[in-house]
């Protein structure tokens, strides 16, 4: 699902949507409901060209699209049809001045451009050392952080878009730290929704397709940018004990 800076009581119904974007970017939006005791940060690990700055990777607004992931839903009604289409630089080092806030809809976010940059954060909102040495692949990762409040378990969707470090892939970040640890495997609830570009196609061969365009099921006026009203979309479910890593998709243009 997402890394928690705090333990958190349960985590569910979490949706991600990926849709490559030109200049090699990636746009990304996240949902899910969760319980904790206390106020708390998710962290989103993404792999983003090296030498990204902390003013790379852009903000998406989307309160005034909560039910993005609802209408997304829309579009691929019961019962599940069997089968789909296939649609055929150096490290920049940073002052240690604090990292920049951005209100987004209900929450504020940040992004932190490399691990050693979690000291710039408030202690609250920074994932253990130790849950880090878990992870080595994240040495050089990015890290987009929405800080939450335990009194707001639902929350609209997080949206934001980054330059994407390998432009064959599409990036879901679907690794799971919800109690400082790091499992070998973890409980999945999630559906993973993606779009392909104009210029980019996915590969989707276990994935359904939707019903039709998005325009169909999808206010892509609301949405800022992140759906393309004349492609179709896809969907993944990902359910019970998985192993516990993210997820990509083959791109190809």
């Amino acid at each position: 699902m997402c890394c928690f800076s705090q333990p958190v009581i349960s985590v569910n119904a979490t949706n991600i949507f990926a849709r490559p974007d030109d200049g090699g970017r990636q746009f990304l939006a996240y949902s899910m409901t969760f319980r904790a005791t206390k106020e708390l940060a998710m962290v989103l690990p993404l792999p983003v060209q090296l030498g990204t700055d902390e003013k790379d990777v852009s903000f998406i607004d989307l309160s005034i699209y909560a039910e993005f992931f609802v209408d997304l839903e829309r579009g691929f009604p019961p019962p599940p049809v069997q089968g789909v289409k296939s649609r055929g630089k150096s490290v920049t080092s940073l002052s240690a001045h604090p990292l920049e806030v951005v209100r987004v809809g209900n929450f504020e976010a940040s992004f932190v451009p490399a691990m050693k940059d979690f000291s710039r954060l408030d202690e609250r909102f920074r994932i253990s050392d130790k849950a880090w040495k878990q992870l080595p692949a994240y040495k050089d990762f990015g890290f987009a952080v929405f800080k939450l409040k335990a009194s707001s378990p639902k929350v609209h969707p997080m949206a934001f878009s980054f330059p994407r470090r390998d432009l064959k892939t599409l990036f879901f970040p679907t690794v799971h730290i919800h109690d400082g640890e790091v499992h070998t495997k973890a409980e999945f609830d999630h559906t993973l929704y993606c779009q392909q570009s104009e210029h980019e196609q996915v590969t989707v061969r276990d994935w359904r397709e939707s019903a039709g365009n998005a325009g169909k099921f999808m206010k892509a006026d609301k949405s800022k940018g992140l759906i393309l009203a004349n492609h179709h979309c896809y969907q993944k479910k990902m359910l019970g004990n998985l192993p516990n890593q993210d997820t990509y998709v083959k791109v190809t243009t």
